[in-house]
C-alpha cells in the first residue's frame, strides 16, 4: 500500500512539475528550455563566447519590430520565475535607467557578493548612502583642477614609462602584450589620481606589485559569487576554501595598502580624490570614517582602470584591422600638433599631447565610441526589480526578479544602428559636414557610460585620457598583430581579451600636413 502512495505521489508532483513548467516554457521567448535544466545546457555550451550567443538570441527573437527583448531558463540561478529576462531595447534600458529608476536598483544579490571588496562605495550602494557619494564625486568632477591633474598623470606615465618600453620592444623588434600594458598605465593613473600614491606598475621590466595583484584576484574571486548561487559562495566562505580564501587573502593586501594610503594623505593633504573627501561630510554632517573613505577610493579605482585599458585595446585591434581609420586618426593628430607646436614633426613627439589638444580630436573621440559601441567595457548589466513592471515593449517583469540590459548586444542590432550595424564606422558618429562629434539623440541606443542618474561621472576625462594615450601610441608607431596570435574575449564582467594582445610596433614616419591643412 506504501508503495503505491509513494507512486502516486511521484507522479502527481512530475505530472505537476511538467505542467508548471509547460507553462513556463510558453513564456519563454530565447533558447529552448529543458525540464530541469532549462537554457543552461547551452549556456554552458556557449560560455566562451556568452555575448555573442546572448546578441544571437536577440536578434531571432520575433521581427524586427519586436525583438530586442527575451527570457533564458536558468533554473535555481534566476531567482523568483525560473529565467532572466534579457533586453536590449533602447527604450527598455532608458525605462530601467531613467524612467523608473528607483524600481532598478543594484540589489541585494549584487551588493551582497561586492560587499567585501567594494562595501556601501558609490558603485555599490543604492538610496541614500549612493546619492551622498553620487553630490560629493559630481562636484569634485566637474573642476578644473581634477582635469589638470589627470593630465599630468598620463602625461608622466606615457614620457617617462610606455614610450620607454615601447621604443626598446621597437628597437629589438619584440612583440608586446598592450593590453597588460594599458592596464598597467590606467592603474597607475587611477591610483595617482585618487589617493596621490603611484604603484609604478608600468615600469620597465614589468614589475609585480602585490596591490594589484591582489586586487586583480580579489576582483576575479568577488566575480564568481555572482556566477553561482549565492549558497555555495557561503559555503566556500565558511570553509575558507577556493575562491574565498584568495578573497580574504588579497582583501587583506589591498586593506593594508589603502591603509597606508589614508594615512599619508592624513599627514600631508594634496589634489588627489582621497583628500577630497577626507574634507567631505555625511548626512549627519560628520567626516567620512576612515572605513568607508578607503572603500570610497577603491571603487574610484576599479571603474577608472579596467574600463579605459579594455577599450584602448579594443581600439588598438580596431584600428589594425581598418587601416583608412588609422590613416585619418594620424592625419588628424597632425593638423591639430602642426597648429599647436608648428610643422617640426620632430616637436611633435617631443611630450605626449595635452588634453587641450586632445580635446580638439573629433575623429579619434568618434573611433572611440565606435569601439564601444561594438565592444563596451562593460558588456551587461544588472538590475534588480523591486516592483512588478512592465517594459516598453510589453515585456513583464515581476518583483524579486533580475533584468539584464545586453550593451554588447544593442550594438549589433541593425533596428538600431542600421544594416552596417556591425561595421566599425566612426564617421556616424560626425555631423554631416564632419567637423562636430555627434552622440545618437537617442541617448540610450549608447550606454558604454550608463545612463540617467548613474552616467558616469569620469565620461570626459575617460575619453581624454584614451585619447592622449591612444595619439601617444599611434603617432609614433604603426602595430602590426603577432602572427598566430588570437583575439578572443574574456568572459568577465569587463570586456577583457582572453590572451591578450599582442603586437608588433614600426617606427613611424611622419609627414607635416600642407599649410592649408594646417591653416583651417
Amino acid at each position: 500500500m506504501e508503495t503505491v502512495l509513494l507512486f502516486f505521489t511521484l507522479a502527481a508532483a512530475t505530472s505537476a512539475y511538467l505542467l508548471w513548467f509547460s507553462l513556463l516554457a510558453r513564456k519563454l521567448t530565447g533558447p529552448t528550455a529543458w525540464p530541469l535544466v532549462g537554457s543552461l545546457p547551452y549556456l554552458y555550451l556557449n560560455r566562451r563566447r556568452i555575448h555573442d550567443w546572448i546578441s544571437g538570441n536577440l536578434q531571432t527573437t520575433g521581427g524586427a519590430a519586436t525583438y530586442q527583448t527575451c527570457t533564458i531558463a536558468i533554473p535555481f540561478l534566476a531567482k523568483k520565475q525560473g529565467f532572466y529576462t534579457v533586453t536590449c531595447h533602447p527604450k527598455n534600458i532608458e525605462h530601467i535607467l531613467r524612467t523608473r529608476f528607483d524600481n532598478y536598483p543594484k540589489g541585494p544579490t549584487w551588493q551582497t557578493a561586492f560587499h567585501d571588496l567594494l562595501g556601501q562605495g558609490i558603485f555599490n550602494s543604492d538610496g541614500e548612502t549612493w546619492l551622498i557619494q553620487r553630490k560629493t564625486a559630481a562636484l569634485e568632477f566637474t573642476t578644473r583642477t581634477l582635469r589638470q591633474a589627470m593630465n599630468r598623470w598620463v602625461n608622466r606615465t606615457v614620457r617617462t614609462r610606455l614610450w620607454v618600453i615601447l621604443e626598446k620592444a621597437a628597437l629589438d623588434r619584440t612583440p608586446v602584450d598592450l593590453q597588460d600594458l594599458l592596464l598597467r598605465l590606467t592603474f597607475d593613473n587611477i591610483c595617482g589620481l585618487t589617493f596621490g600614491k603611484d604603484p609604478e606598475t608600468l615600469s620597465p621590466g614589468l614589475p609585480e606589485n602585490p596591490f594589484a595583484v591582489a586586487f586583480d584576484s580579489a576582483t576575479e574571486a568577488t566575480l564568481q559569487r555572482l556566477l553561482y548561487p549565492g549558497f555555495l559562495w557561503r559555503v566556500k566562505n565558511f570553509l575558507d576554501v577556493g575562491a574565498e580564501k584568495r578573497l580574504r587573502k588579497s582583501l587583506q593586501i589591498v586593506e593594508e595598502y589603502m591603509s597606508g594610503a589614508l594615512e599619508a594623505r592624513k599627514e600631508a593633504p594634496s589634489d588627489d580624490l582621497l583628500s577630497r573627501f577626507m574634507k567631505k561630510r555625511d548626512a549627519d554632517g560628520n567626516p567620512f570614517p576612515s572605513s568607508v573613505l578607503k572603500r570610497i577610493a577603491l571603487n574610484f579605482v576599479l571603474a577608472g582602470r579596467d574600463t579605459s585599458s579594455v577599450a584602448l585595446s579594443w581600439f588598438f585591434w580596431m584600428v589594425m584591422s581598418t587601416r583608412r581609420v588609422e590613416e585619418r586618426i594620424v592625419e588628424e593628430i597632425s593638423a591639430v600638433l602642426a597648429e599647436s607646436r608648428g610643422a617640426h614633426v620632430g616637436k611633435w613627439v617631443e611630450e605626449p599631447l595635452t588634453f587641450d589638444e586632445a580635446d580638439r580630436l573629433v575623429y579619434l573621440k568618434a573611433a572611440l565610441a565606435e569601439t564601444l559601441r561594438l565592444y563596451p567595457s562593460v558588456p551587461e548589466d544588472f538590475k534588480y526589480v523591486v516592483a512588478d513592471d512592465v517594459l516598453p515593449d510589453g515585456s513583464v517583469v515581476p518583483a524579486g526578479s533580475t533584468v539584464t540590459y545586453s550593451i554588447y548586444s544593442m550594438g549589433r542590432m541593425g533596428s538600431v544602428w542600421g544594416e552596417d550595424c556591425e561595421d566599425f564606422r566612426p564617421e556616424r558618429w560626425l555631423s554631416p559636414a564632419g567637423d562636430s562629434f555627434q552622440p545618437p539623440k537617442d541617448g540610450y541606443r549608447f550606454v558604454a557610460f550608463n545612463g540617467g542618474p548613474r552616467t558616469c561621472l569620469g565620461k570626459d576625462l575617460a575619453y581624454l585620457q584614451m585619447k592622449a594615450v591612444a595619439a601617444a601610441v599611434l603617432l609614433r608607431y604603426r602595430l602590426t598583430l603577432q602572427p598566430g596570435h588570437r583575439v578572443e574575449q574574456k568572459m568577465s564582467l569587463t570586456l577583457f581579451m582572453r590572451n591578450g594582445l599582442r603586437v608588433y610596433l614600426k617606427p613611424r614616419d611622419l609627414v607635416a600636413p600642407p599649410k592649408a591643412a594646417v591653416s583651417a
